[in-house]
C-alpha cells in the first residue's frame, strides 16, 4: 500500500479549489477593527498626526473654537510673562491715573538686574506690607478673576496696588520742608505730578528705607493709603522689591488717554543714599 501517495492525495484535497467548499470568511481579506479599544497603540508621530488632523479638520465651529483657544493661551502666556493690563480701581493716583484706566504693566522691567527707581509707577503685591494676609476667596472666583484680570476685564486682586516709588533702599525720606515738599537724602523734591491742590503730605514723617525695600506714595496724597498709613504696622509700610509685579509703562485704555508713563525729572538731583547729604537731617533747597 502506497501510504505516501495517499497522504499527498489527502493534502491536495484538503484545499478545495471551488468557493463552494471553502469557508465564506476565507474569501475576504481581514479588515482592521474600527473599535479604538482594539486598535494597537499609535506611535508618537502617528498620535501627533492624528491630533493635527482633528484640529485642522471638522467644521467651521471646531476651527473657530481651536483658534479662540490658541489666542486665549497666547494672551494668558503674554500677560503672565511679559505685559499685563491692570485696571485702576481707585483715585489714589489721580490725575496721573484715573479710575477705570487700563495700564500696561511691564513685567520684564526688573527681571534682568534693573531695580525700581524713584519716580517709577509700579504695581506690587501688598501682602506683608500693606496687608498682612490675603483675604479668603472661593477657588472658582479666584480662577475667574485671574483669567479676566489678565486681559484687563476685571480689577486685579484686592492685595495688588499701584503707587509711585519715592524712596529706594538706603534713602532717607522726610516730610516736609518749609515749602511743604518732601526731601530725599537732604534734597527737596518738587512733585509736579501731584493732584491739583494737594500737598506732599499732611502727616509729617522721617524714615530711612531698608535695603531691598521701597517707600511708595500715591499722586493723590489726600486720597491715597500708602506707605505713610502703615508706619506702625509690621514692615513699616516698606514694600519688598521682590513683591513688585512690574512697572506701569503705558495707559492703554481708554484710547483718548493712550500715553506713555515717563519717569519724572523730580528726583534727578537727588543724591545717592551713601553720600553725606543722605545722612543729614536738613533738606537742601528747603527755604
Amino acid at each position: 500500500m502506497d501510504t505516501d501517495a495517499q497522504l499527498s492525495e489527502r493534502d491536495r484535497s484538503a484545499e478545495p479549489a471551488t468557493g463552494e467548499e471553502r469557508s465564506r470568511s476565507s474569501r475576504f481579506r481581514a479588515r482592521p477593527s474600527r473599535n479604538p479599544r482594539l486598535q494597537p497603540l499609535a506611535s508618537p508621530r502617528g498620535a501627533a498626526h492624528a491630533a493635527w488632523g482633528w484640529l485642522t479638520g471638522g467644521g467651521p465651529l471646531r476651527r473657530a473654537g481651536v483658534l479662540l483657544a490658541v489666542c486665549a493661551a497666547f494672551v494668558l502666556l503674554l500677560s503672565s510673562l511679559v505685559t499685563q493690563p491692570f485696571v485702576i480701581p481707585s483715585g489714589s493716583m489721580e490725575n496721573t491715573l484715573r479710575v477705570g484706566d487700563r495700564v500696561l504693566v511691564n513685567k520684564l522691567a526688573y527681571r534682568f538686574g534693573e531695580r525700581p527707581r524713584r519716580g517709577d509707577v509700579v504695581v506690587f503685591d501688598g501682602i506683608g506690607s500693606f496687608v498682612q494676609s490675603a483675604p479668603k476667596e472661593n477657588a472658582a472666583t479666584t480662577l475667574v478673576r485671574k483669567l479676566a484680570s489678565s486681559v484687563g476685564l476685571m480689577q486685579p486682586a484686592p492685595t495688588d496696588y499701584v503707587k509711585r516709588v519715592v524712596g529706594v533702599g538706603g534713602d532717607r525720606v522726610v516730610c516736609c520742608d518749609k515749602r511743604g515738599r518732601i526731601a530725599v537724602n537732604g534734597r527737596s523734591v518738587t512733585e509736579d505730578y501731584l493732584y491739583p491742590g494737594d500737598t506732599a503730605s499732611r502727616v509729617p514723617f522721617d524714615v530711612v528705607v531698608p535695603p531691598g525695600k521701597l517707600w511708595v506714595m500715591g499722586d493723590h496724597r489726600s486720597a491715597s493709603r500708602d506707605s505713610r498709613d502703615h508706619l506702625g504696622e509690621p514692615g513699616g509700610g516698606m514694600v519688598p522689591v521682590d513683591r513688585v509685579i512690574g512697572r506701569a509703562d503705558w495707559i492703554g485704555w481708554p484710547l483718548g488717554r493712550w500715553t506713555a508713563l515717563e519717569r519724572p525729572d523730580a528726583f534727578a538731583e537727588v543724591p545717592d543714599p551713601d553720600s553725606r547729604a543722605g545722612h543729614g537731617g536738613r533738606a537742601r533747597g528747603g527755604t
